[in-house]
């Protein structure tokens, strides 16, 4: 009779020795993650990146002058205007941050602006991504942040860009809407000659439509971007309205940031919304020796403006009349003397998620006023490219690549409805850019499959110690409320060279050096920095020597390592 010899088949790796966790078929593999900063970031910025890049310097061999170099070329990668973004940006970011579940967010936004300011101030060049160039011209239509994105990814690219533009200056609604205590003129100068130096041609006071028809650029640009904003602010539709004492604030706001002469002294001005141009021509109104009140429909849980600009302008003494909206400017001999408005209350959730709000009847009220300044929200001036207007008085694109029903005509940033942010605005020029180019290059846009988000619960965070936020340096209300100086300072070096280790590194090696450690059976090898494929390939796995023990993955403060 035959024997058969039964044999147990013996895991991969050193099983005798794993004592009590023999037969695991599980092995551990370095796989980065996503980190929720980035994730949130609607420019798509490498936070994790540019902050791991200061903080890790030193250990690197770099001084902080040439880390921050570094830090500023990963941060231009997606955004070329970043000591403007470190300003007026609302740092979705800090909002996921996983460094909140430990103590408080980081200070993103800050360490953004610190890396911007210091760009301005070395005087940094950007880069081509290569030598080649491109015979194929692009227009771009408007030098706000969508526009001035766009045109800076072609630029980079190889591609010859000019952007036309309608006013005298390039920034749209950065330098015709934002307030100069939170934007200086000089620092978007700056970034925006970085981009001329790079190779972007700007042709100002040129209007589409008036000095130059859409049809006669498509013959001589292979593409076209339109990125003309949306500066044309809505009225309010209520009886007194028309005729002196009412100005749209975004028309307030620009003919302030022109440098025109306007005259608010003394007057008593009321600024009806509650976005963030509601509250810039409150506080720039102030400045000007107005009296600035604020009425808003909603509550103060309610007001998209952002919450720090909420709370610097209730600061600064300017009363918020909240629950109120306007039904009628009062006249007298034709002049503005008051705002008669009725009380609201808050309904059931509208189409934005907000609860509506419903008049009371019978609560109608006069505030007095010398001027209204109605912000209620704002939209394109389509002339000369009306053809591309939907029927909503936008311009509707492809989401993916921000094309529009032309092929080869792409648009992006607030003309087509994504009145927001300066940083979305950023992010969707940089989308039609990189469409652009395969369109021009006759590919398809290739699918992109963003690695797995790192939470914070997935982390062993233990392995960090509590650290306090850097906190901002500004000047005190009653400083601040009589200037247009900046209000708001940049940080130190040591400043941020501190808040940037606050970072957890989620996702991604940062040589803790746990995994190494903690393996007992000496499958995890340090890598010399000369053999290192990648800056973060720190330690390597040998497999033949690993039982599956699962230690590594589970000490691994960021959550980079897998077990599978």
């Amino acid at each position: 009779m035959a024997v058969v010899l039964k044999t147990r088949k013996r895991e991969i790796g050193a099983a005798t020795y794993s004592r009590g966790r023999e037969g695991s078929h599980l092995r551990p593999s370095y796989v980065a993650k996503t980190p929720p900063c980035q994730n949130a970031c609607p420019s798509s910025n490498d936070i994790r990146g540019f902050l791991t890049t200061i903080a890790q310097g030193e250990g690197n061999g770099l001084d902080m002058a040439a880390a921050t170099e570094k830090a500023w070329r990963v941060l231009t990668e997606t955004n070329p205007i970043p000591a403007v973004l470190g300003r007026v940006c609302p740092h979705f970011c800090e909002t996921d941050c996983n460094r909140q579940f430990k103590d408080e967010a980081l200070s993103i936004n800050q360490i953004e602006r610190f890396i911007g300011d210091f760009g301005i101030n070395n005087n940094l060049a950007h880069e081509k991504l290569s030598d080649e160039t491109h015979a194929e011209k692009v227009a771009v239509i408007g030098s706000g942040p969508a526009g001035l994105s766009c045109a800076f990814q072609l630029a980079r690219r190889g591609y010859p860009v000019t952007v036309f533009e309608a006013f005298p200056k390039s920034g749209g609604m950065l330098r015709y809407g934002i307030p100069s205590y939170r934007l200086p003129e000089d620092i978007l100068d700056a970034e925006v000659a970085a981009l001329e130096a790079l190779g972007v041609e700007f042709k100002y006071d040129t209007r589409v439509g008036a000095d130059v028809s859409l049809d006669d650029i498509k013959k001589d640009y292979e593409a076209v971007f339109l990125g003309i904003g949306a500066h044309e602010g809505w009225n309010l539709g209520i009886p007194g309205e028309e005729g002196e004492g009412v100005e749209n604030a975004v028309e307030f706001l620009n003919r302030v940031n022109s440098g025109e002469a306007v005259d608010v002294k003394g007057k008593k001005i009321l600024i009806i919304g509650g976005g963030n141009s509601a509250v810039d021509a409150a506080r720039v109104s102030l400045r000007m020796g107005a009296e600035p009140q604020i009425v808003y429909r909603r509550t103060r849980d309610e007001m998209p403006a952002e919450a720090e600009e909420i709370e610097d302008t209730e600061a600064e003494g300017i009363h918020i009349e909240y629950l109120a909206a306007p039904v009628e400017v009062v006249r007298e001999g034709g002049k503005v003397t008051g705002l008669k408005c009725i009380k609201m209350e808050l309904g059931e959730p509208d189409e934005s998620g907000r609860r509506r709000p419903e008049p009371v009847d019978g609560s109608e009220f006069v505030i007095p006023a010398d001027m209204v300044l109605p912000a209620i929200g704002q939209g394109p001036q389509f002339g000369g490219i009306e053809a591309f207007k939907d029927e909503k008085g936008w311009i509707t694109v492809d989401e993916a690549s921000g094309q529009t029903s032309e092929e080869g005509v792409y648009a992006g940033g607030d003309v087509t409805n994504h009145l927001g942010t300066v940083t979305e605005a950023v992010g969707l020029g940089r989308q039609a850019a990189e469409a652009i180019d395969y369109h021009i290059r006759g590919e398809e846009i290739p699918k992109v499959y963003p690695a797995k988000i790192i939470k914070f619960d997935a982390m062993a965070a233990s392995y960090y110690q509590p650290a306090d936020r850097a906190q901002k340096v500004a000047k005190s209300p009653e400083e601040r409320k009589t200037s247009f100086d900046e209000v708001v300072s940049t940080f130190q070096d040591e400043v941020a060279l501190e808040e940037t280790k606050r970072c957890l590194s989620c996702g991604m090696c940062f040589d803790c050096s746990n995994c190494y450690s903690f393996c007992s059976y000496n499958a995890i090898k340090k890598v010399p920095a000369e053999n290192r494929t990648h800056e973060h390939e720190f330690y390597k796995f040998y497999l033949d020597s690993c039982v599956g023990c699962s230690k590594c993955a589970e000490e691994c403060p960021c959550g980079y390592i897998n077990m599978g």
